[in-house]
């Protein structure tokens, strides 16, 4: 089974800088990005890029050199950035919001690493570092002596403008990275497809190590529009809100707890600044409906919900889906649509063959997008890239260990991770499908399942559940309800209620901070989550940071 996107023709060159520099030349005085007040123009953003772009030059740092970015959201942040790619280099982002241990174990993980960007207040985090790391504000007078006009250095689309680490199943961190071309295939589809303009202001609310902060960052600059970044290193529902009612803004990329956060903060304090923006992309975990779908259907709220499927390694984006379209009755699992331009869709099954419509197999991503694999990576995970030949023709494709399926209406449908599967009682089981499951039950606002283990060792399932009220239904209500719908082996053993589910720095449901809760002390934790774990800490530490972030109710 093959979903096929719209074939659509790219530059001869398709590198990202080269679009911003054309707006830069259109409309050098409209407003790049802002900041607490502070912005920049097009013309003063691309000089002091040109001017970084030049000095990274003339230290030799260019085509396959990696520059880390350890800045808080700021103009410098993107200063950073594009200087890094008009040089020919990549950058890597260092998230500031990452414990110092993970960012320690980060940075012995890029190869190439030429210098690191930093500022007074980030760079005791790479202190560890074996190179330069510099501060923009300190090189402002050297900077000044440089040309403001953008160096002539040759950049292709194949050339890796960024990389980021992605954890995968594997348990160690992997720096994944994106060409020009894919980088640039998404951005310009976003533009088509729904219609981005100069006007198209964004406000970014994920934390800058999360790949869809990528996009989220440069599509404005992409589009002419202008970039609005929180003075926040942590996620601020009531700034961003604030922000929002303030400015024009119209476009905010998350992931799907972020968007949780926002509707509940508007639809308890009223107002209508999120209701009214023209596009909210959401993605990178599975979607629970029921938490959006009042306030998205409620009067004079016009704004477009994109639920959006991808993965870091094929440039974060490959399928996108209005959730108008959403109907509860008619499916079970909310999909995730259509493939992106120059995108192909693969179900596969263990064999590598193609299913039919309908039949669940393993989801592969093929097209402009695929990104150019783990760099420095010599394990068994380089096997995810593989390549198929699709009509004659060979093409590069990497394997998600996703599972999912496709509808009668041709929509991607994705039902959770391959490797996500555990074994209770000697079954193998998706802790997914029990979280849709309490959603589904009056009385349970949210709900996230993990697998912990006995003092004996045994798996269990241990469901934490936030309730609608003061609290969540009696645990034999719910096993009750439960047992309706689902098969005894798959109902908790445990149901813990907390005041609210943690979120990880990238916005997503932290559960290993979860597990760590339930966890005996000094049992070993495998809790396997695709995108959160190897943040560096040990066992003590993530309980620790547990107890802080899941302010602790016994379980029942």
């Amino acid at each position: 089974m093959i979903l096929q996107g719209k074939r659509v023709a790219l530059p001869p060159v398709p590198v990202v800088h080269r679009r911003f520099e054309e707006h830069a030349a259109a409309t050098p005085d409209a407003v790049a990005v802002h900041r607490a007040g502070r912005q920049l123009t097009y013309a003063e953003l691309d000089a002091a890029a040109n001017r970084f772009a030049h000095h990274l030059a003339a230290l030799g740092h260019g085509r396959g050199a990696k520059v880390g970015v350890c800045l808080d959201y700021s103009a410098d942040l993107l200063v950073a950035i594009l200087g890094t790619l008009k040089a020919g280099a990549a950058y890597v982002p260092l998230d500031p919001a990452y414990p110092s241990a993970r960012l320690r174990l980060l940075l012995g993980q890029i190869p190439g690493l030429a210098l690191i960007v930093a500022s007074p207040e980030t760079a005791a985090l790479v202190e560890s570092a074996t190179v330069p790391v510099v501060d923009l504000a300190e090189l402002a007078d050297e900077l000044a002596e440089l040309p403001a006009t953008r160096p002539d250095v040759p950049v292709s689309g194949d050339d890796v403008c960024y990389a980021v680490f992605t954890s995968g199943s594997t348990g160690t961190p992997k720096l994944t990275a994106v060409r020009h071309e894919g980088w640039f295939n998404l951005m310009e589809w976003l533009r088509v497809e729904y219609g981005l303009h100069s006007g198209s202001h964004h406000l970014v609310v994920s934390a800058f190590g999360f790949d869809l902060s990528q996009r989220a960052l440069m599509t404005p600059l992409f589009c002419g529009a202008t970039q609005y970044l929180l003075a926040s290193r942590n996620f601020d529902a009531m700034l961003a809100h604030r922000t929002l009612k303030q400015h024009e803004i119209r476009v905010v990329h998350c992931a799907s707890s972020t968007l949780y956060l926002l509707v509940d903060w508007e639809t308890a304090r009223g107002g209508d600044a999120l209701a009214r923006l023209d596009y909210l992309l959401f993605g990178g975990e599975p979607l629970k409906p029921e938490r959006v779908l009042d306030w998205a259907r409620r009067p004079g709220t016009t704004c477009t919900l994109l639920h959006q499927y991808g993965v870091a390694e094929c440039t974060d984006v490959a399928t996108s889906y209005d959730l108008a379209d959403y109907r509860p009755g008619e499916h079970e699992v909310a999909p995730v649509g259509r493939p992106a331009h120059n995108t192909d869709i693969h179900l596969l099954d263990e064999r590598s063959r193609g299913v039919a419509p309908g039949e669940q197999g393993e989801i592969c991503i093929s097209g402009a997008g695929v990104g150019a694999g783990y760099l420095g990576a010599t394990g068994p995970e380089n096997e995810k890239f593989t390549t198929v030949v699709v009509d004659g023709a060979p093409r590069r494709l990497y394997r998600t260990g996703d599972r999912g399926y496709v509808t009668e209406a041709g929509e991607l449908v994705v039902l959770g991770r391959i490797d996500a599967q555990v074994k209770v009682r000697g079954m193998r089981i998706d802790p997914t499908d029990i979280e849709r499951a309490l959603g589904r039950l009056a009385g349970i606002r949210e709900a996230a399942v993990v697998v912990t283990h006995t003092g004996a060792g045994e798996a269990e399932l241990t469901a934490f559940l936030v309730p609608e009220g003061d609290e969540a239904p009696a645990d034999d209500e719910l096993r009750a309800r439960l047992l309706e719908t689902l098969p005894r082996n798959m109902v908790p053993a445990r149901f813990v209620t907390v005041p609210r589910i943690p979120l990880s720095p990238h916005g997503k449901v932290d559960r290993a901070a979860l597990a760590a809760t339930a966890q005996p002390a000094g049992q070993a934790d495998d809790t396997d989550d695709r995108n959160d774990r190897d943040d560096g800490e040990d066992s003590d530490d993530r309980r620790q940071r547990a107890r802080h972030l899941v302010p602790g109710v016994p379980a029942r």
